[in-house]
């Protein structure tokens, strides 16, 4: 068993070298997410529950283009009120969950391609999966849809000898599909590039 945990992991070195060298990058990261518009209507809080995957071809120096995925959760407990819902009614505490699931293609512009911070600017186009759920004491009332989505971020890669970090802003807008609303909110992310 060893002896495969260790193959495979240098099988995995040695392919993380072979993407860079092809100047490509992967990238994992930490997601703080910031409700605007109904996403705060709904969750008003942060949240802390978020991680982004991508990956990035380059077509020249300063171009690249990619894909990324991830996830973040919105979560918030609400007092006990009387809370209505089309022509129910209901009192309890309530605890609102979003949950949103981004699939994008993607392409950023870079500007100090050779430096150690390399400020850039993207955009990402595709779809976001949006799951709400509204948990009151025995009652769950859920709502999920698929939407087309449009991602600007503004960000900087850093590179020092021993790691290679991304940290970016991120605006993540949903557009209305069917009786879901618009989701919208902004996100801080930082992690490692590979």
């Amino acid at each position: 068993m060893k002896k495969i945990l260790f193959s495979f992991v240098l099988v995995a070195i040695m392919a993380i070298g072979q993407v860079k060298a092809q100047e490509n990058f992967l990238s994992a990261q930490y997601s703080v997410g910031f409700g605007t518009g109904d996403v705060k209507d709904f969750v008003s809080t942060v949240s802390w529950r978020g991680i982004a995957f991508e990956y990035r071809g380059f077509l020249q120096p300063q171009i690249g283009v990619g894909f990324e995925t991830g996830y973040n959760l919105f979560y918030e407990e609400k007092p006990y009120a009387s809370y209505t819902e089309g022509t129910r009614t209901l009192s309890g505490k309530q605890y609102r969950y979003l949950h949103t699931v981004p699939i994008l293609a993607a392409a950023d512009y870079y500007f100090k391609p050779d430096q150690t911070f390399n400020p850039f600017i993207g955009l990402g186009l595709g779809t976001l999966y949006s799951y709400h759920d509204v948990d009151m004491g025995m009652f769950t009332m859920e709502d999920d849809a698929w939407q087309f989505a449009l991602r600007p971020e503004v960000g900087t890669l850093i590179s020092t000898m021993n790691v290679d970090l991304i940290l970016a802003l991120k605006y993540m807008a949903a557009f209305k599909a069917g009786d879901t609303d618009a989701q919208n909110y902004f996100t801080i992310n930082v992690g490692f590039v590979f």
